[in-house]
């Protein structure tokens, strides 16, 4: 018993850190050092295609690089940045109606099961008979009604890392946003894989584009505390039968 209350102590401690680093204070952002883009920009890795310094026309306009003044500057190595555009903007609507219904009706009677009956008669009180033994009765009805409205807008623009560069060129992104306003702080995490010709011109790419895509928009501070549901009733939500 004293294990099991530890334990119990001990999970709820844990779970309420998360609220105490924000307690008579705004909430802290997330530290940006040893992330995965930062060390993406650290370590941009090998170049695809190995390039003789000495033959580039740095002084063209003409030339390819991605310095110059025609170059191709869409987000391409490890460590490049791209700008993810999301314009969410959803509605739907269902609508269900469930009706059942069942009656039963049965008797039974027992007359000749052996003579019983009629053995037991002689014993009843005047009036009193077992020729009808057993009857049973049986209704049920029941109905569902339910409908579902959704309505979703959304549109944001979040600047992602190239975080890894795939065998087949396809490019892994990581993004996040944190804005701060009063006591809440609201944050955008974004990542998923994407095709270097899916980027436009304008080194940007829609969250349409986005293969895998884990879109996430929250907060967390004070006014999302008082929200949520306590964790003892999150827990007896979930293994409470009725």
């Amino acid at each position: 018993m004293f294990r099991t209350l530890t334990l119990i102590v001990t999970a709820c401690a844990l779970a309420a850190c998360a609220r105490l680093d924000h307690v008579g204070k705004a909430p802290d952002f997330t530290p940006t050092m040893d992330s995965r883009e930062q060390l993406a920009m650290f370590n941009p890795g090998l170049p695809r295609h190995a390039q003789d310094p000495a033959l580039l026309e740095r002084a063209s306009l003409w030339s390819g690089d991605r310095e110059s003044l025609l170059g191709d500057r869409r987000a391409a190595t490890r460590g490049d940045i791209l700008t993810v555009v999301i314009e969410l903007d959803e509605e739907a609507e269902i609508s269900n109606t469930t009706e059942r219904s069942r009656s039963g009706s049965e008797d039974l009677g027992i007359p000749d099961l052996f003579g019983l009956p009629q053995r037991i008669n002689r014993s009843l009180p005047e009036g009193a008979s077992l020729d009808r033994a057993v009857g049973i009765n049986s209704s049920s009805q029941s109905g569902g009604d339910g409908s579902v409205s959704r309505s979703e807008e959304i549109t944001l623009r979040v600047a992602a890392t190239v975080t890894q560069v795939l065998p087949n060129g396809v490019l892994e992104i990581q993004g996040s946003q944190e804005m701060r306003v009063n006591f809440e702080l609201r944050e955008l995490l974004v990542n998923g894989f994407v095709r270097p010709e899916d980027i436009s011109r304008q080194n940007e790419i829609t969250y349409d584009k986005i293969a895998a895509a884990r879109i996430s928009y929250g907060g967390r501070g004070q006014i999302t505390d008082v929200q949520q549901p306590r964790i003892g009733q999150q827990v007896l939500d979930a293994i409470l039968p009725f």
